[in-house]
């Protein structure tokens, strides 16, 4: 029988339990960079993001790139086929964008791609003429850091922080996670740092600093668990885009990044 007394328990759990819910972290978007699969056919790549259920992407293909640039129908049909299996292209990577040609591109392939947001990088006069145009035409942009041999602009949380001052809420951080602590940054820090002006993140570890040798996620020195515990902290809702940068057979070892990441997030 149903008294008012429990009557008024049964509302004040389900009450708890909502707000219970309400008050529940969100969790991290986890999706695919798809430099990942850049040894695979386009095909062969959305089959495997399909079988992993993975539903969000960065295009990092390098066929994509402006190195050399593709044209309007490979990005038209890439989109027609993501479309086909309900895969969004929430950001486009485009490398180093150079001069107002670059410009142009990204921002067309972007939109072409469905893209709101692109990542790369660029130096000097781009900086700004990026945040004009990329703020007239709605879109975000992310400063990638990356590893390289060579001396590189973007190395250290500090350097993106420099070149981000001063200028709109347009402009941001892509923070690569592996590069970072190939750098020999803190990635932990980095995301603490950076966290106001994030765009995309790239779940990537690696053996150690001073060199590119991916491993799965967690077996490297990225500190990745610390890293996605750091994003919920700070309440980061972007995508958190896998890369892993191997040659060969992958499939096996993405899937466990996959499951690695999720469990995490």
């Amino acid at each position: 029988m149903l008294t008012r007394r429990t009557f008024a328990r049964t509302i004040a759990a389900g009450i708890g339990a909502t707000g219970a819910t309400a008050l529940a972290a969100p969790r991290l978007r986890i999706g695919i960079g798809t430099y990942t699969y850049h040894s695979y056919s386009l095909d062969d790549m959305i089959a495997r993001l399909t079988a992993l259920h993975i539903t969000e992407i960065e295009m990092s293909r390098g066929e994509f790139m402006l190195m050399k640039p593709p044209t309007d129908e490979m990005c038209q049909a890439a989109k027609r086929k993501f479309d086909q299996r309900g895969i969004r292209c929430v950001s486009y990577y485009t490398a180093t964008i150079k001069n107002d040609q670059d410009l142009d591109y990204a921002v067309r392939f972007a939109a072409l791609l469905g893209s709101r947001n692109i990542s790369g990088d660029a130096t000097g006069d781009m900086l700004e003429k990026i945040d004009v145009r990329f703020s007239r035409e709605g879109l975000t942009f992310g400063i990638h850091n990356h590893y390289f041999k060579q001396k590189f602009a973007y190395e250290s949380p500090e350097d993106v922080l420099k070149a981000l001052a001063g200028r709109s809420k347009t402009m941001g951080a892509t923070l690569d996670i592996g590069h970072i602590a190939s750098c020999g940054y803190d990635s932990v820090d980095a995301v603490r740092k950076l966290a106001p002006y994030l765009k995309m993140v790239h779940l990537k570890d690696v053996a150690a600093s001073g060199g590119e040798d991916n491993v799965l996620l967690g077996q490297g020195i990225a500190k990745i668990p610390a890293v996605m515990e750091e994003l919920h902290k700070v309440s980061y809702r972007g995508l958190c885009a896998i890369e892993y940068e191997k040659e060969g057979d992958i499939d096996s070892d993405v899937a466990r990044e996959v499951e690695f990441a999720r469990k995490l997030a």
